[in-house]
């Protein structure tokens, strides 16, 4: 029944991962301008309401419709069982660990606490995901049988 429907489940799959990454790879960079300022400063309050926007009204619905339409995909793909599917997976669970550390980051700057990575942390932790999105992408692609 699901396999008619693969080449909607794959676009809205696509649509969903590029809002999600792009929430990723953007969250870091506005983290980065954050410590600019400081707490009861306007511009500091500016940066947590945009933060938050992006955490709420496009990452966590994103995150949501990636796993939603992905589980759809393999369910519809028989993908569970391929080798390259399980190493994608866990790569797929460390963005979304990697999603949750960067909601504590936002929680303490909400609280006024500034992160405990330096700026140049900061900016090595904004490639985090760009790197894990091309092993996703090439073992979804490639579909290697072995791993």
């Amino acid at each position: 029944m699901l396999s008619s429907y693969i080449p909607h489940l794959l676009a809205l799959h696509l649509l969903a991962v590029i809002a999600w990454m792009a929430g990723l790879l953007y969250l870091p960079r506005l983290f980065i301008y954050h410590l600019e300022f400081e707490p009861g400063e306007k511009a500091y309050q500016v940066f947590c309401t945009m933060e938050r926007r992006l955490l709420k009204i496009i990452m966590l619905p994103a995150i949501l419709l990636t796993f939603l339409f992905g589980g759809l995909l393999a369910f519809a793909t028989h993908a569970w069982v391929s080798p390259w599917f399980h190493g994608k997976l866990f790569l797929v669970l460390l963005l979304a660990a990697f999603h949750g550390y960067l909601s504590r980051i936002y929680k303490g700057y909400l609280a006024g606490k500034r992160p405990s990575l330096s700026r140049k942390a900061l900016v090595i932790l904004n490639e985090i995901p760009f790197l894990l999105a091309i092993l996703i992408v090439f073992l979804a692609v490639l579909k290697p049988s072995h791993l």
